[in-house]
Formats: structure tokens, C-alpha cells, sequence
């Protein structure tokens, strides 16, 4: 339940960010931060493209590049079986579809 919490809290802020970049970039500047910065950032990052990407692909992908360079012993394929379960993920998604 934790991690389903955790997880939805990421993905609002990340709607937020897209959505409404100068909200976000007034909660960044309330922190002590230059607003300017803030907005140009929250307009420049593509928050909204979690909704795009294969999870499963992007894991793979990275784990793929660290695995080249020696960064992980782990392959691609076992990182994956063991070390992800994406049925928090795509309950999320079907939660807050749109």
C-alpha cells in the first residue's frame, strides 16, 4: 500500500509539473529557489511523457547500458524477472487515466 502511495504521489507531481508549470514553479520558488529557473525547467522537461513510454522497455534499455559498461553483473532479462512487478504501475495508470 506504501509503495502504491508513493508511486501515485510521483506521477500527480509529474502531472502537475506538465499541466501546470507555473503552480509548480511557485511551490519551487516558496522553497528558496529563483522562480524564473523554476518555470523555465518545469516548461522544458517533458513530465508528461511517463504516459508514453514501456516501463518494462526503459528498465531494459538502462539495465542493458549499465550492463555493458560493467556497472551491473545482472543481465537485462534477470533484473526484470526478479526485480520488477509493474502491477502497481499499471493499476496507476488505469487510476489516472487521461
Amino acid at each position: 500500500m506504501a509503495t502504491k502511495r508513493a508511486l501515485r504521489a510521483i506521477v500527480k507531481a509529474a502531472n502537475v509539473c506538465a499541466l501546470e508549470p507555473e503552480r509548480a514553479a511557485r511551490l519551487i520558488a516558496d522553497k528558496g529557489y529563483a522562480y524564473d529557473y523554476a518555470l523555465k525547467t518545469m516548461q522544458e522537461i517533458p513530465y508528461n511523457k511517463w504516459r508514453e513510454y514501456d516501463p518494462e522497455e526503459t528498465v531494459r534499455f538502462y539495465a542493458s547500458r549499465m550492463h555493458e559498461v560493467g556497472m551491473i553483473k545482472t543481465s537485462p532479462q534477470q533484473i526484470i524477472a526478479e526485480g520488477t512487478d509493474w502491477r502497481f504501475f499499471n493499476a496507476l495508470q488505469k487510476e489516472l487515466k487521461g
